[in-house]
């Protein structure tokens, strides 16, 4: 019985999806994954409202994958 308790065990991912927010400040965000044990990424992206690229920094994980 104890060992069916240890196969049952789920595993953690290795992946995360987070949202990206741009850094103009026009409130344009989209969703991409990323490791889960690097720090906050910083992505440099187009932002179709000023039609330019820009930084995006992460805002906030939304779930594990």
């Amino acid at each position: 019985m104890f060992l069916t308790a240890v196969n049952l065990a789920k595993s953690k991912s290795k992946t995360v999806l987070v949202q990206m927010m741009s850094a103009a400040g026009t409130g344009y965000c989209f969703n991409t994954k990323k490791n889960r044990l690097l720090d906050k990424i910083v992505i440099r992206k187009h932002d179709p409202i000023v039609n330019k690229h820009v930084l995006f920094h992460e805002k906030r994980k939304i779930r594990s994958i």
